[in-house]
């Protein structure tokens, strides 16, 4: 299986929930086919995780999609667990953009080094940092372009985040250029996932709480939940109970 190499299952310090935020066209959904990549999965044609038609028809990001990582991290010898959600840049679909963000502890803010930071860059941080207090990795693409002018993006985007021109990556999704610099900084400043201590009753066992991210139908294994879980802990053949929708169904896989 996909976690096989673990035998215990993954150490909560070793994994990273982040989002690839950006304005449309600033190449997000190239950078996530790049770190997938680089990380040993081959992707079949360009935006890999753009799944839906209308996705392709157009090319741009409509729903977020998520994928895990296992990265071996040439720093420590350790093997990390990296959820990656790619999300949409368009405007129109910024509800998508926060659902994701909530399930993760950090952003890559990706901004064109050509164009610089545009308004939609502006929203993205101030929705990771502002009111999700995200750990955000700001990064310039398209460094592979002749004749740039990496100064005044940096500076810009430098501005926006309040932080030193040094913390401000640049890399090149298209060529891979610096993306080894990106894994880094993502192990390194993205911080695990901690449980909600706020929900832990005096008992100290705390309830089962999971933030629903996806659901598909596979005609073999029925519906597939996609969660987030943030309390508690769900084994196979528990009941589940969907608050929104006030429907229960049964766990009857859990990977």
């Amino acid at each position: 299986s996909f976690l096989a190499s673990f035998p215990e299952g993954v150490p909560v310090d070793r994994i990273r929930n982040f989002s690839v935020i950006a304005h449309v066209d600033h190449g997000k959904s190239t950078l996530c086919d790049r770190l997938l990549n680089m990380t040993g999965i081959e992707t079949k044609g360009a935006q890999y995780l753009d799944t839906l038609e209308v996705e392709r028809e157009r090319g741009i990001t409509i729903k977020a999609q998520s994928c895990s990582i296992l990265y071996d991290n040439p720093k420590d010898g350790l093997t990390y667990l990296l959820n990656l959600i790619d999300t949409p840049g368009h405007t129109d679909f910024q509800y998508e953009v926060a659902r994701s963000l909530s399930a993760c502890q950090g952003a890559i803010l990706l901004v064109d080094a050509i164009q610089g930071v545009q308004a939609q860059t502006v929203a993205n941080f101030y929705l990771a940092f502002m009111q999700q207090g995200l750990e955000v990795i700001g990064a310039l693409n398209k460094i592979d372009v002749e004749h740039v002018d990496l100064s005044s993006s940096r500076s810009q985007l430098a501005s926006l985040m309040d932080v030193d021109e040094s913390a401000i990556l640049g890399v090149s999704a298209k060529t891979g250029k610096n993306v080894d610099q990106l894994l880094t900084a993502i192990i390194e400043r993205i911080p695990p996932p901690k449980p909600d201590a706020t929900s832990t009753p005096p008992s100290g066992r705390p309830p089962l709480r999971a933030l629903l991210l996806d659901m598909w139908f596979d005609r073999n294994r029925g519906a597939i939940l996609l969660v987030y879980l943030t309390s508690g802990r769900l084994k196979k053949g528990e009941s589940l109970e969907l608050k929104h929708a006030e429907r229960k169904m049964t766990a009857s896989d859990i990977g």
